[in-house]
């Protein structure tokens, strides 16, 4: 085996609303010259683009169609929002996730009436499910003929209620400046998430004024930041005097920007630290307190932590089930403290015992001292014993793989190379299935904003455009797209947009020619029975397609590896290429499954280290 690394609360003002937090306003010459000459006259889409302008929008990924063609005109105009023209509104939906992910602010997409509103629903969802600040802006047929089944309607209020944040329709052209800094208010602060302003086309043609809102009153929402003092006092007690902590952590430290915090805690604490798939690198891999990921495809020693604490000390973690397995034998001794920003979170699916609502980052400072005054006042607590536990279980249980019997690559190495040679400066976006947790097993991260992936939808198709995102929020670094055959023929379009808009991001196809993850679980539990998983893209004689032609005919670079000796010279030729695109084929082992792993509504104590090899964990306690 080759081992690899290891109810309704008070009237909320905010002001002023013209960009994110984390964003310089670009308003301020423009606003004082509006403050000075009065309100402009303009046309309801060109106060859609100077929304966007005030907002401090920087990139919108898009496609014009009929209803949302009047704001494409003045948009046309625009000194400092650059459109990029995707190829599918999907794609448009991931990129500016992937946008959201690596610049850190929110991202933006653009899509026409009916199926082009519709075809974004898939990213409005996943951004959802991993609280993604997204605002989605559609354009609806015109206020008279709502209702009417006219051409190319569709209620996308409707369809996307359950899956936004929150959504508009706007059909009075004097609302779009107020309801456009709302949107992206709410979609940032708070849990993040998506925002849908679906707008008509009559309200674009209408003429209006344009006055950019000086604050935002949203009744009824106030979103809580600071923490009860009570229930931070009552968790640094219990984190000071329990014998086998663990701080489980999730992907809200990643959104509130909470990992040097985490860190500092970390360090204080003394307790074992489990990165969920959502917040691989808010604690470097390197860090020795850092067990990996738990969870049904998780490290061994994560899950056992897990399985075997007496405190969990949850931070923006959601109890999903692919964390939990079976949940009622879920950490089952354990006393859980859980900090969340959402209130809706906690108690959802695990009963906690200290609630704790407040932004990560109050969260955490606020705890700091009071665990340090625990400390002072009784000492350290000894965990030396829980320490050896965790550390037998490491060495006994390492992430490791078996190398191919049938000639082909092992999919774990590869990613694992790259990994190595990229850096961790680089940003790895992963698709979904088997190469994703590859990814999530097989590379080091050692800072928060280098991994990107679909976590709670589990979107194939994902990483492409997400990828595309990523490289326009933070072009300085090199940005990889690691995805499977199955999930790089759902987007694989968006080339073409990397290729015109000069987007010079790595793709490497992880190809099995197999749907992986599916024929996984059919080895594992439909007695090998392959049913439509075999998708003719790398075993056998005929590639269809041949991944390195379709790179060549998007304008992109084609490579192609199938030996273990060439890999690295591969990835090296691949990062040196930073003019367009490139593609890489690596042709590896549809046999190579991923280990360990939890079956879906099995106890967390069954976790398999590999196939037939499970943890006695009687005979180790």
């Amino acid at each position: 085996m080759v081992q690899g690394p290891h109810p309704a609360p008070p009237r909320s003002v905010v002001r002023p609303v013209r960009a994110a937090a984390d964003v310089p306003s670009p308003v301020d010459e423009a606003a004082d010259a509006q403050r000075r000459v009065g309100p402009e006259k303009v046309t309801g889409a060109q106060s859609i683009v100077r929304s966007l302008e005030e907002a401090g929008v920087e990139v919108v990924f898009g496609i014009p169609g009929g209803a949302i063609l009047p704001t494409y005109d003045p948009l046309m105009d625009s000194k400092s929002v650059r459109h990029i023209l995707v190829r599918h509104e999907q794609g448009g939906g991931h990129a500016a996730a992937g946008y959201a992910y690596s610049s850190g602010k929110v991202g933006v997409t653009m899509a026409t009436s009916g199926p082009g509103a519709t075809n974004l629903v898939t990213a409005i969802a996943d951004a959802n499910m991993d609280s993604v600040p997204m605002v989605a802006i559609t354009g609806q047929v015109g206020a008279p003929m709502i209702g009417t089944d006219a051409f190319q309607e569709a209620d996308i209020v409707g369809i996307t209620l359950p899956i936004t944040k929150h959504n508009y329709l706007v059909t009075d052209a004097d609302d779009i400046p107020r309801t456009i800094a709302e949107a992206f208010h709410i979609a940032r602060s708070g849990r993040p998430g998506p925002v849908l302003v679906d707008i008509a086309k009559s309200a674009m043609q209408a003429q209006t004024t344009f006055s950019w809102p000086q604050e935002i009153a949203l009744p009824g929402y106030h979103p809580v930041t600071k923490p009860h003092a009570k229930q931070i006092r009552e968790a640094a007690r219990l984190l000071a005097t329990s014998r086998r902590p663990v701080l489980y952590v999730g992907g809200g430290i990643v959104r509130s920007r909470a990992s040097e915090l985490l860190r500092r805690l970390t360090d204080l604490s003394g307790a074992p630290v489990v990165t969920t798939l959502m917040a691989r690198g808010a604690l470097p891999d390197s860090h020795p307190q850092n067990l990996g990921m738990p969870g049904m495809h998780g490290t061994v020693a994560a899950v056992a932590a897990l399985q075997k604490a007496d405190l969990v000390v949850a931070l923006g973690a959601r109890f999903d089930d692919r964390v939990t397995g079976k949940l009622s034998s879920f950490a089952p001794n354990a006393t859980v403290v859980h900090a969340d920003i959402d209130p809706a979170e906690i108690g959802k699916n695990k009963r906690a015992d200290v609630p704790i609502v407040g932004d990560l980052r109050e969260v955490i400072a606020d705890l700091l001292p009071e665990l340090e005054r625990e400390h002072g006042q009784h000492g350290r607590p000894d965990l030396e014993a829980w320490w050896q536990q965790l550390d037998a279980w490491r060495e006994t249980f390492p992430l490791g793989y078996d190398e191919p019997t049938d000639g082909h690559l092992a999919p774990q190495h590869v990613i694992s190379r790259i990994g190595e040679i990229s850096g961790p400066d680089a940003i790895y976006v992963a698709g979904v299935g088997q190469h994703q947790m590859w990814a999530a097993q097989f590379i080091r991260y050692e800072r928060p904003d280098s991994w990107v992936n679909s976590g709670g939808l589990g979107t194939m198709g994902f990483s492409v455009p997400a990828a595309m995102g990523a490289k326009v929020g933070d072009p300085s670094r090199t940005v990889w797209s690691i995805d499977g055959d199955g999930c790089f023929q759902m987007t694989n379009q968006e080339l073409a947009t990397c290729t015109i808009n000069e987007i010079p991001i790595k793709v490497a196809v992880v190809n099995n020619s197999s749907l992986g993850m599916v024929r996984q679980w059919q080895t594992l539990f439909y007695e090998s029975r392959y049913s439509n998983t075999d998708l003719h893209t790398g075993h056998g004689t005929a590639r269809v397609p041949d991944f390195v032609k379709l790179a060549d005919a998007y304008g992109a670079v084609g490579l192609r590896c199938e030996t273990k000796a060439d890999v690295d010279a591969t990835i090296k030729r691949a990062l040196e290429i930073d003019d367009r695109p490139v593609v890489v084929d690596f042709t590896v082992s549809r046999d190579a499954m991923v280990w360990p792993m939890v079956a879906a509504g099995v106890s967390n104590d069954d976790i398999q280290y590999a196939r037939g090899i499970s943890p006695a964990w009687d005979r180790e306690d």
